[in-house]
């Protein structure tokens, strides 16, 4: 492509994913998560992007927790990630998200054009995205900020709509105005209409237009964004909890008279629920969308998805029951998105299950609870290569690490010995080993903590 400009392609990888409970969680959200082939969503988002937009110039807005895993993701596709990933150190909403990566970029550049990406939707059709992406730089050049407006097959009440008016240039029109989700019989008529367009939160504008746009419509949320220190590799979060918790669509793009809709098919979706992902993946001969270890007897127009354990269904339709080690989903597909409403539960009663699964995921690798009771905990830790963590024990547990898959290097009291398969080391009371990979695989180790006031 030729532009007078730099094109950065930005990607918003902040949210939770609450919809897609209990696989998506707030440690671990949908963004991370291998719904469909090989690859996360994130990675099937850059995958989307590189043939078209330039890699290097690829950023990505995520919260700090997600930052180890989000850069695991790209070195697994081949891209580095030097400068790539920005975090922020709690979620303000989109229109901070933005802004945040926009004063990054203008660190370097007079001006660039910027297109905003969620990092978990999906996309069928790239060739047909591709040229809408290219319709929006021209666009964005022109000094539009532009919305990809979805052209709706059906009613749904679950997205936000965008009222085109006229016609402009590259096919998109000016935008009358965005509306909230509607009602279903309000939905219906503006699917009859016409010139009403799903709103995908997907965005091209020049950085110095959505500047000036700023100026006029936030300038406290501008000066203050202002204010932060950039410099280091996490803003404080002191100073941004104090920003507006507000959406690009609210700040910006319900105010300005420089948008325009750019309609769009191209087999999108956000995957922002279990029936939305059924939607978007082939079914078999019975209607049903299967993964994982299931056994299906005259079962219908299902979703069902396992990681772990035997699923055996007979005799129902319409459904969506997902596994995960230690939570189980069921719903009919229609109501399946209020799962929202159970996380909310489990976070009132402070069940970790909201937030966590039994694996977590760290810089040096993850480990997974295999058992926890008041005698002991055991769990299973795998290490990447190169990797190293420091483990300790206080004055009330002892604590057992067994290689069973690699080469360990431990380190007690300036002693270093390796560890292969089957050998072990034991801590006891208040003491502290330092574990290394040394070797080219990933180490897998199992950690028993015995907690000493059973032990008597």
């Amino acid at each position: 492509m030729k532009n007078k400009l730099n094109v950065y392609p930005i990607l918003l990888a902040g949210g939770s994913g609450t919809r897609l409970w209990p696989v998506s969680r707030e440690l671990h959200p949908k963004q991370l998560v291998k719904f469909i082939g090989n690859d996360s969503l994130i990675q099937s988002t850059i995958k989307r992007l590189v043939p078209l937009l330039d890699e290097g110039n690829i950023r990505i807005v995520c919260g700090k927790e997600h930052v180890h895993e989000i850069a695991r993701h790209i070195e697994e596709i081949g891209i580095r990630t030097d400068e790539k990933i920005i975090a922020e150190p709690c979620g303000r909403n989109t229109a901070p998200a933005i802004l945040l990566a926009m004063l990054h970029i203008l660190d370097n550049e007079d001006d660039a054009v910027l297109c905003i990406f969620p990092a978990d939707h999906v996309i069928r059709n790239n060739d047909a995205f591709h040229e809408k992406i290219l319709s929006s730089i021209k666009l964005a050049e022109m000094g539009y900020i532009v919305t990809f407006g979805i052209k709706p097959d059906y009613p749904e009440t679950g997205y936000g709509y965008i009222e085109g008016a006229g016609e402009i240039r590259e096919h998109a029109f000016s935008v009358k105005r965005f509306v909230e989700k509607p009602d279903m019989e309000t939905a219906k008529k503006y699917v009859e209409a016409g010139n009403f367009f799903w709103n995908s939160g997907m965005f091209t504008f020049k950085a110095s237009v959505m500047m000036k746009e700023l100026k006029i419509h936030q300038p406290e949320l501008l000066k203050k964004m202002e204010q932060l220190d950039l410099s280091g590799s996490i803003v404080s979060q002191k100073d941004y909890e104090r920003l507006p918790n507000i959406s690009i669509d609210y700040a910006v793009m319900e105010k300005t008279n420089k948008s325009a809709v750019l309609p769009s098919d191209f087999g999108w979706s956000d995957i922002g629920s279990w029936k939305s992902l059924y939607d978007f993946i082939p079914k078999d001969a019975n209607g049903n969308v299967i993964d994982g270890d299931v056994i299906s007897n005259h079962t219908k127009n299902c979703f069902i998805m396992g990681y772990e354990r035997l699923i055996a269904t007979n005799k129902i339709k319409n459904m969506v029951v997902v596994e995960t080690p230690d939570s189980v989903f069921v719903s009919d597909m229609e109501s399946s998105r209020d799962v929202k409403s159970i996380v909310e539960k489990l976070k009132q009663r402070g069940r970790s299950e909201y937030q966590k699964h039994k694996t977590s995921y760290s810089s040096w690798g993850t480990s997974t609870v295999l058992e926890m009771n008041d005698d002991c905990t055991v769990a299973k830790l795998v290490l990447y290569p190169g990797s190293e963590l420091e483990t300790k024990t206080d004055l009330s547990t002892r604590k057992q690490l067994v290689v069973i898959r690699g080469v360990a290097r431990t380190t007690i009291d300036n002693q270093s010995r390796l560890l292969n398969k089957g050998e072990s080391v034991m801590l006891s009371e208040d003491q502290s080993v330092m574990v290394e990979n040394a070797g080219n695989d990933p180490l897998n180790i199992i950690s028993i903590t015995l907690i000493e006031s059973k032990l008597d």
